[in-house]
């Protein structure tokens, strides 16, 4: 006879136990668990100032614009009230911008090809840049790294508006010009220059609007699309660079003097180089901040605005248009608010799936989740 009690008896004998606690933390998982009682009256009585402010200004506004963007309100009478010129038109705006031909429509799409073409350039480059600009005022051999890191950020708390100004007398005023014909190089009339940098490669080479280009994908010619950013856009495109690369450039240093020292004086044991480590050390432990740079970065160009206003509100021949000064163009001066509206969440769609995207490309292979729909069961064992 055993007169070992039944609490005697080891967890792990208990196989019906484990599943049970491990079935209840899958639903605690999943459900979110949460507090109860007092605790949890206490903690919403603690965020509700937060979630009331943003509901106030952030969840209404952004109703109120999508109600908008499914009326052709004219800004004349009250957008919620259906009266003329706030007519219910459902997403006649957002079809209108796709479907429908019409200078809306090849306005939209170019400040799309724009947008699409500033953003392939803007983004690797400012990152790039600040990761470098980064390395470089954290390395130990540099003197005076104060001075370098306020120098390198000094362009990004400048006045956007008061920099563009400055491009404009240096790019338009002949500034630019006279350094390139001290080297023999004749500087294009950068403002008005709506020739694409695509365009001129494939020039180089003798190809200049093939009957391959001709095929029409929304209204716009493939050779259109393929045109690159214009000459003028390519100013903007400097400019930003220029005032962006210091703002990342701290968020790289921080995530730098963050990294453990251990770690890198262990890969320099082991014989690495300073690039070895640079690849194989640093950036993969600095991948967040990647990820986080290049997010914003993914974000701030698709709203570009202020620089397009200042440095010739889309022109030369709609070259420099953007979806963000397009639609403040098409709500604030032809009194379209419904269509501008429906611009701005046709941009913000764009927004979310590359952000999505990237973040997906990111992602170790290891840690992947399907883009779309959820992964069949056993296909991760």
């Amino acid at each position: 006879m055993s007169d070992i009690s039944d609490a005697a008896v080891p967890a792990v004998d208990r196989p019906h136990d484990s599943r049970a606690s491990r079935t209840s933390a899958r639903r605690t998982a999943r459900f979110g668990g949460g507090l109860r009682g007092p605790e949890g009256i206490m903690g919403w009585l603690f965020v509700s100032p937060l979630v009331l402010i943003l509901g106030l200004f952030l969840v209404i506004p952004i109703a109120m614009a999508l109600w908008v963007s499914l009326t052709n309100w004219n800004g004349s009478a009250n957008p919620f009230g259906g009266g003329q010129g706030a007519e219910f038109v459902g997403i006649k705006n957002y079809s209108d911008l796709f479907f429908k031909d019409g200078l809306t429509r090849a306005n939209f799409m170019q400040s799309i090809s724009n947008t699409f073409w500033y953003v392939i350039a803007v983004v690797p480059l400012q990152t790039v840049i600040s990761l470098a600009l980064a390395l470089l005022v954290n390395a130990k051999f540099l003197k005076a790294r104060s001075f370098f890191r306020t120098a390198f950020y000094f362009p990004s708390v400048t006045s956007s508006i008061a920099i563009s100004t400055v491009f404009l007398f240096l790019f338009g005023g002949g500034v630019i010009n006279g350094f390139l014909k001290l080297i023999g190089v004749t500087g294009p009339n950068w403002f008005n220059d709506d020739r694409g940098l695509v365009h001129l490669l494939f020039n180089a080479v003798g190809v200049d609007n093939p009957s391959w280009g001709k095929a029409e994908i929304f209204g716009r010619s493939l050779w259109d699309w393929l045109s690159g950013p214009s000459v003028a856009m390519s100013v903007i495109i400097i400019l930003v660079v220029w005032t962006t690369s210091g703002t990342f450039m701290l968020m790289f240093i921080a995530s730098l003097q963050d990294l453990p020292v251990e770690v890198d004086e262990a890969a320099a044991l082991d014989g690495t180089t300073n690039r070895q480590r640079l690849r194989y050390v640093t950036i993969p432990m600095i991948k967040p901040t990647i990820f986080l740079v290049l997010t914003l970065g993914l974000i701030g160009t698709w709203q570009v605005f202020d620089q397009i206003y200042v440095m010739g509100g889309g022109n030369p021949n709609g070259t420099t248009l953007s979806p963000a000064y397009l639609s403040y163009k098409q709500s604030f001066a032809n009194f379209k608010y419904g269509s501008g509206a429906a611009m701005a969440f046709v941009v913000f769609a764009i927004i979310i799936v590359l952000t999505s995207v990237q973040r997906w490309v990111l992602t170790d292979k290891d840690d992947r989740k399907p883009l779309l729909g959820r992964r069949r069961k056993g296909a991760s064992a």
